[in-house]
């Protein structure tokens, strides 16, 4: 019944994401104030299909601690769930992602005019101010920018390794810095075809102190992540280590 209903969910997200990603061509042309909002639907209807269909519930505990404005969020990145989650979690959201996302057919435009960052992973030196410039941008609009420090999908309790990019917004903007941790990847893998059903957690974690140096920042990343786990029954991630690369999303 697993499979049949991840078979059932997975055709659902097709056809909801080509009828809505055909329909966004009057977004585009005419509505692009409307395209934050547009995009927040069609995840919405993804989450619900996700929780009718697959019978996944999704629970989010700590949103106390975000403050009212513009924010770093530092979130564990365990499936493309948690790239859909926080559109309808945050009144503003803007997520640094990795660039070839834009590429997508009907998906990637609508991506660029919601104000997402995207990021060439290999772009050095120009790459990084693009994406200081960007987040420039997003907190002047109150956005919270979610960024996921590990740059790439991980499964939940494997090591971590941290990339900078973290760092150099935080040390950029003096945005308010915020650890989230998740279980996502128990229900939604980082590959899987089929969804487990169940609970997924995301537990968002008290702001971390102001002015830390990269060198003091990425541990305690992992340190906060590893707190929200233990503390909250996640799977506990192994000790993350910087990164040399330069950030990605």
């Amino acid at each position: 019944m697993t499979v049949l209903r991840a078979f059932v969910f997975n055709l659902y997200f097709i056809v909801l994401t080509l009828v809505m990603g055909i329909a966004a061509f009057a977004i585009r042309l005419f509505g692009k104030k409307y395209a934050l909002a547009y995009a927040k639907l069609w995840t919405g209807l993804t989450l619900r299909g996700l929780e009718r269909i697959c019978r996944i519930d999704i629970q989010v505990s700590g949103l106390e601690h975000l403050p009212p404005g513009p924010c770093l969020l530092a979130c564990q990145h365990q499936s493309m769930f948690d790239t859909l989650a926080w559109m309808n979690i945050v009144p503003l959201p803007t997520y640094v992602m990795k660039r070839e996302l834009e590429r997508i057919p009907l998906v990637g435009p609508m991506l660029r005019l919601t104000g997402m960052i995207g990021v060439d992973r290999d772009g050095g030196a120009k790459a990084l101010r693009a994406l200081l410039a960007e987040a420039d941008r997003a907190a002047k609009e109150g956005r919270q920018i979610i960024i996921f420090p590990e740059g790439t999908r991980t499964a939940p309790g494997a090591p971590i390794r941290l990339q900078p990019g973290i760092a150099a917004l935080s040390a950029h903007t003096g945005l308010p810095v915020i650890p989230v941790a998740t279980d996502a990847g128990l229900h939604w893998g980082p590959k899987a075809l089929v969804k487990t059903p169940g609970t997924i957690h995301i537990v968002v974690g008290r702001p971390l102190p102001a002015g830390l140096k990269r060198a003091q920042l990425l541990p305690a990343i992992g340190d906060a992540w590893h707190e929200l786990c233990t503390g909250n029954g996640l799977p506990v991630p192994q000790a993350p280590a910087a990164a040399r690369q330069p950030a990605g999303a």
